[in-house]
C-alpha cells in the first residue's frame, strides 16, 4: 500500500511517498480502508519536531503522520464485534499516526460509524479539533451565556469548533490569529477579532472569563493577567517554557488570585466525538473545510496548513 512518511524532522518537502506491507488486524482490531484523513496541528509538530514534546513516541525514521480519519472497515478481527465489514467510520487513531497511508489497523475504541448525510471528508474534519473544542469550552470551559471567551489560534483545527461552541453558549468571543483570517473568524461569529502580529492580548487592559490558549508562548503571569476574577484559562499547545511554567505556578496562582491557570488535557475518546458530532447532525456548529487535496499533493497540504494559511481544516482526499 502507499504511505508517507519522513527520516528526518524538516518542511513538507521531507515527506516521501513509499511502498508498504498492507497491516492485518490483529484479534481485537479491524482494517480501515482510508478515504479521507485530516491534517491537525499535531501533524505539524510532528514533522518539524517542534515543540520537543512533539519528538516523543514519534521517530521520523519509522513514523506515518495523520490521525484524524474517515474510510471503510476492510476486514475484522476475531474478537471485535463492534464494527463490521462495510461499515463507514472516522474517528482519532491512537498515538496520533498511521493516517497519511492507504490503510491503517485500530481497535476501534475511538473510532465511531460515519453519519449517511456527511461525505469522508466532512467526517475527516472533525476528530481531534471537535473533540478538544467541547472540552476547553464545554466540559472544562463551563461557558455560559454573558460570560467572555478569548481563544489564541481561532482560525485552527480546534479554533473553528471551540469559537462556535462559545457563540453556541451565549459568549460574547473574541478571537486571535493573523490578518489573514480574521474576516474568516468573523464570518463564524466572532465578536471581536485580533491580529496577533499587531497587537499583544496580554496587554490590552481586557479581561476574560475564559482564555483558551492553543499556541502558548508568553509568560504564565501574561496570561493569569488576562483573567477575570475567578476566571479560568486553558492550555492546548505551546512552548515547552511556556507550558512548564503553567504546571509549575498555576496551583500557587490559582492559591493566591482565585484565577484557574492549566492545562487542558484531552484523552482521546469515542464519547466526545460523539457529541460534537450529534451537535453538527443537528445543525448547531459546522465542521469548516478550507481546502480538499488529492493525496499525491499531501507536501502542498502540509505546507498550506505550516505557513499559517489554513482557514480551519485542511483534508486529504486519500481513496
Amino acid at each position: 500500500m502507499k504511505a508517507v512518511i519522513h527520516k528526518k524532522y524538516g518542511p513538507p518537502d521531507v515527506l516521501q511517498f513509499t511502498e508498504i506491507e498492507k497491516p492485518v488486524p490483529s484479534d481485537d482490531q479491524i482494517l480501515i480502508k482510508i478515504h479521507a484523513v485530516s491534517i491537525n496541528g499535531s501533524d505539524r509538530e510532528g514533522l518539524v519536531g517542534k515543540p520537543l514534546y512533539a519528538r516523543i513516541g514519534r521517530l521520523p525514521h519509522n513514523n506515518i503522520l495523520g490521525s484524524d480519519i474517515a474510510g471503510v472497515v476492510e476486514a475484522v478481527g476475531g474478537n471485535n464485534a463492534e464494527f463490521k465489514v462495510g461499515d463507514e467510520v472516522f474517528g482519532e487513531i491512537p498515538g496520533y499516526h498511521g493516517g497519511f497511508a492507504e490503510y491503517v489497523c485500530t481497535r476501534g475504541r475511538t473510532m465511531m460509524l460515519k453519519p449517511k448525510a456527511m461525505t469522508f471528508e466532512e467526517a475527516s474534519a472533525i476528530p481531534q479539533g471537535g473533540v478538544i473544542a467541547l472540552n476547553g469550552i464545554v466540559k472544562k470551559g463551563q461557558v455560559r451565556a454573558g460570560q467572555s471567551v478569548l481563544i489564541n489560534g481561532a482560525g485552527g483545527s480546534a479554533g473553528i469548533f471551540a469559537l462556535q461552541l462559545a457563540k453556541l453558549h451565549g459568549a460574547e468571543v473574541t478571537c486571535v490569529d493573523n490578518a489573514y483570517k480574521l474576516d474568516f473568524l468573523r464570518s463564524l461569529g466572532a465578536d471581536n477579532v485580533i491580529d496577533h502580529t499587531r497587537e499583544d492580548f496580554t496587554r490590552s487592559g481586557k479581561r476574560f472569563d475564559l482564555l483558551l490558549e492553543l499556541i502558548a508562548h508568553r509568560s504564565v503571569f501574561a496570561y493569569a493577567g488576562t483573567l477575570k476574577p475567578n476566571g479560568r484559562s486553558l492550555f492546548v499547545g505551546g512552548s515547552v517554557s511556556t507550558l512548564f511554567q503553567i504546571l509549575l505556578l498555576g496551583p500557587a496562582i490559582r492559591k493566591m488570585t482565585g484565577k484557574n491557570v492549566g492545562m487542558l488535557v484531552v484523552p482521546q475518546n469515542r464519547e466526545d466525538l460523539v457529541a460534537i458530532t450529534g451537535l453538527i447532525e443537528a445543525g448547531k456548529i459546522r465542521a469548516v473545510i478550507d481546502k480538499t487535496y488529492p493525496f499525491n499533493e499531501i507536501r502542498e497540504a502540509m505546507r498550506h496548513v505550516s505557513e499559517g494559511r489554513a482557514k480551519g481544516k485542511v483534508v486529504i482526499r486519500v481513496a
